[in-house]
């Protein structure tokens, strides 16, 4: 709205893009490669967020799930997830950048795959104030075989419930080193009207095993790095016995059975495709382990 940004913290910006629903603002904008600036105008509205994503591998009996942010509706967005999707045989989810939430939502995912035992505890400085939470059998929804996805953005929640899920030996954790957010705070009013406060770290978080998480993150079952899957090329150059003269082609016509041509749609949001899996490193590494232990399972 005219204003100059420069010199503007964050919270200033914000502070003047928000305001009431079905107003507008406009943003000018200085972009490389426009000879001129950009008027952008905004519609203010209501932003609904959602944390949970679930979806489905191509070709292969597997959920994938996606957790954003650990917000008043994850535990239940999963839990019906889960329950719509009954025909898998196993389970991938994904906490890569999430940055935590709720600590009431992280025991409740845990508790989603696990009967019983801690899921995390809180110590502070007195002995007597620590705090544990466990699992329940009756919250239990699936014992299918699961791997969680993490990375150096994924903290605090994330970390708690990737934690404690490698702690219980429920879950394979696959990724990259966590944040390492593992203290608890306590906003305290320091004045009489509550117009001023302060922020105290009054304990730290343990998993099951009693590891700290603060500072020290949770280090993955298997370390697989971002990026595209590494490829074998020149493969077309190899020779198969299908390739020999007088194979035995007559087996072969007995063994052959002919697939189906493909109708499903690539545009389709709720299927990865296999070129998406083949982009991603990291969920291409967490469907071999969770095959693995799909077999090992039967």
């Amino acid at each position: 709205n005219d204003k100059s940004t420069l010199n503007m913290t964050l919270d200033e910006a914000v502070s003047l893009m928000r305001g009431k629903v079905n107003t507008d603002i406009y943003l000018t904008i200085v972009r490389k490669g426009e000879s001129e600036p950009l008027k952008i105008k905004i519609t203010r509205d209501i932003i609904k967020i959602q944390s949970v994503f679930a979806k489905r591998i191509e070709n292969q009996k597997y959920l994938y799930l996606r957790v954003t942010s650990f917000d008043r509706k994850v535990t239940d967005g999963l839990e019906k997830a889960i329950d719509n999707n009954k025909d898998v045989e196993g389970i991938v989810l994904d906490l890569r950048n999430n940055p935590g939430g709720l600590l009431s939502q992280a025991i409740g995912v845990v508790d989603l795959f696990v009967d019983e035992g801690v899921i995390v505890s809180q110590k502070g400085r007195n002995p007597e104030d620590e705090e544990k939470f466990e699992a329940t059998t009756s919250n239990t929804v699936t014992k299918l075989p699961l791997v969680v996805l993490v990375n150096g953005g994924s903290a605090s929640a994330s970390e708690i419930v990737s934690g404690a899920l490698q702690d219980h030996k429920r879950a394979i954790v696959i990724g990259e080193k966590t944040f390492g957010k593992g203290s608890v705070q306590a906003v305290l009013p320091i004045s009489k009207d509550r117009s001023e406060n302060i922020k105290l770290t009054i304990a730290k978080y343990y998993l099951p095993s009693g590891r700290t998480i603060q500072a020290v993150g949770v280090t993955p079952d298997i370390i697989a790095h971002a990026g595209v899957t590494t490829q074998e090329t020149g493969s077309e150059f190899k020779i198969k016995e299908a390739d020999l003269k007088k194979h035995l082609e007559g087996e072969l016509e007995k063994t052959e059975v002919k697939k189906p041509a493909k109708t499903e749609d690539k545009t389709n949001k709720k299927i990865i495709s296999e070129e998406d899996v083949a982009k991603d490193n990291q969920l291409n590494t967490s469907l071999g382990i969770l095959k693995s232990l799909i077999i090992m399972n039967k």
